[in-house]
């Protein structure tokens, strides 16, 4: 069972799609929620949840105070659910039901303050590797992104445009933080993060 941490929201079940979904646990979300406030990336801020299975983490980003926030998941079965937990939550979200690597060639219709990308723990490291290489298009100035691994997967290959801030690991779970040092400026943001 998931639930929501805290917010809005807080205490409101999340229902799991029964395959193809591993959701981060509600105390490594409060642990990464409150790095990210720690940080000034919650409120107010645009999010993106890459492989969001049952949608958790940008749904604890909406009842914590985000401006909008996007789920892409390939699994129609997985989209449903994100709606059915958005209106549990009384929170708007954006979902796409479509791969990751298709959602990310497509031109960027906003950009992201935040980017948390979970895939399973099976998918091979270039495919990580990949998602990464295209998202920086699709992300605001000082953006950054959230990678959620097994402990034992290696540090993602980042290329030239992030840097990597920090590294937490909570049990089997392992989280790296990197800054998108790209400016876009083809994109306007329609959202930023309060001063």
């Amino acid at each position: 069972m998931a639930r929501i941490v805290a917010g809005s929201a807080k205490g409101r079940i999340l229902k799991v799609p029964a395959t193809h979904t591993r959701p981060t646990s509600e105390r490594v979300r409060e642990a990464l929620f409150s790095r990210l406030e720690h940080m000034g990336y919650v409120e107010g801020c645009a999010i993106l949840d890459l492989y969001a299975g049952s949608g958790a983490f940008a749904l604890e980003a909406l009842s914590r105070g985000a401006a909008y926030a996007e789920c892409v998941d390939s699994q129609k079965q997985a989209a449903r659910i994100i709606e059915q937990n958005a209106r549990t939550c009384g929170v708007q979200v954006a979902v796409t039901c479509a791969k990751v690597a298709k959602r990310l060639a497509g031109p960027p219709t906003r950009l992201f303050d935040v980017v948390f990308l979970d895939p399973p723990y099976d998918m091979p490291d270039e495919e990580v590797a990949d998602a990464l290489r295209t998202l920086p298009p699709h992300m605001a100035e000082d953006g950054i992104v959230l990678v959620e691994r097994s402990k034992r997967s290696p540090e993602p290959e980042w290329g030239e445009d992030f840097v990597l801030l920090d590294e937490r690991t909570w049990g089997d779970t392992r989280v790296w933080f990197a800054e998108c040092t790209t400016t876009n400026g083809g994109a306007e943001s329609l959202l930023s993060r309060p001063e």
